[in-house]
């Protein structure tokens, strides 16, 4: 079966404006001409959802991705969002507090060059501002290897990794996205609440928003539990078939899988503040420029740009081998996520595909 003809569904009456999906649509079949696999684009609108396609979900048969059943994806660090919603609603609840520092729940962790976890605060490292060194830069945790190699990795083992490197600035000093801050945000989610994170996601954010294709795979869980496109990425030029990699390296920083229609209903959630409590949401909105001349700016686990409408966009990007995915919403109740079985080495500049999804 070919792609040649876009598909679309609505499992409930279309409200979502037909010229948004018309524009949608024109974006992701751009997409595809200039080179991707697939693309899933799912809108939410006054509550209504519909679900767009383009490209092939295997390249190898040309399976066109169908839009029913949802599709599941592996979203990347949008898994930082949800890891930030459960630091949140602990600290609602006074079990964490965002400028205690690191050392006063997971003593000794933070011991290496430069880096001390008496001087690195909880709110640093959900900002990204902790100066940790970056642990997925290590050749030793790369999620297609481990897979083929059978290998897992412990939370603990991954910042002894991270560790082997210099801190890479002081604690507060500027922004610099690091995966590793939010895999110490999955040990403190453990470390307070005594339970493994999956559990905790699942009883505190999945179950009770009704995300029933959202899970965090276990460690050796290289494959889906649902129906999903083959993940690319690029090897010697080639796209190459890396849908299995290994869970347990991006863990809570990264390796969530979901559907456009679940990350839709929990970014729309999370707006609305049915998943953290109003003074907590506050703080997670509150955001700060990524750089001095960067007009994206970044909260707690979230970031933000303002749309060519005036409207402002919440969200984040995830990538990770095989995926690439954008999700968030406005706080007017829209919500877009756009996900594509590529992992190329340049995330394509989604900008005017948020307007055009967003924007009236």
């Amino acid at each position: 079966m070919t792609t040649s003809q876009p598909q679309q569904v609505s499992t409930t009456p279309m409200v979502v404006s037909p010229k948004r999906v018309e524009r949608i649509q024109d974006d992701i079949d751009r997409l595809v001409r200039a080179g991707t696999t697939g693309v899933i684009a799912t809108l939410t609108e006054n509550g209504r959802t519909i679900t767009l396609t383009a490209g092939v979900g295997d390249r190898t048969g040309r399976t066109a991705i169908p839009v029913a059943p949802p599709q599941q994806v592996r979203v990347g660090s949008i898994s930082k969002t949800f890891a930030a919603a459960l630091i949140m609603q602990l600290v609602s609840e006074g079990r964490l507090r965002l400028d205690e520092p690191i050392d006063s729940y997971l003593p000794g962790l933070l011991n290496g060059d430069g880096v001390d976890g008496r001087n690195i605060t909880v709110r640093q490292i959900l900002q990204h501002r902790s100066g940790l060194p970056e642990m997925s830069k290590d050749p030793e945790l790369d999620v297609v290897k481990a897979a083929a190699d059978g290998r897992t990795f412990t939370p603990a083992q991954e910042i002894a990794v991270a560790l082997r490197h210099p801190a890479q600035f002081s604690p507060g000093e500027r922004f610099k996205y690091t995966n590793t801050n939010f895999i110490l945000a999955g040990m403190l989610v453990e470390k307070v609440t005594d339970r493994p994170y999956s559990e905790v996601l699942a009883d505190r954010v999945t179950t009770p928003n009704q995300l029933s294709a959202t899970y965090l795979p276990g460690p050796g869980e290289v494959g889906f539990r649902g129906p999903h496109p083959q993940g690319y990425t690029l090897v010697g030029g080639a796209p190459t078939d890396v849908t299995s990699i290994e869970p347990s390296v991006a863990w809570s920083a990264g390796a969530l899988i979901s559907t456009g229609t679940d990350l839709n209903r929990f970014f729309t959630a999370l707006l609305a503040g049915k998943i953290i409590g109003d003074p907590q949401l506050r703080d997670m909105l509150t955001m700060l420029p990524r750089s001095p001349d960067s007009a994206s700016e970044y909260g707690l686990g979230i970031g933000a740009i303002q749309l060519s409408c005036g409207v402002r966009y919440f969200g984040h990007t995830g990538n990770i081998a095989g995926f690439t995915t954008i999700s968030g919403a406005i706080t007017q109740g829209r919500a877009v996520t756009i996900a594509i079985n590529d992992s190329p080495a340049d995330e394509p500049n989604f900008t005017d595909v948020l307007n055009d999804a967003l924007c009236p």
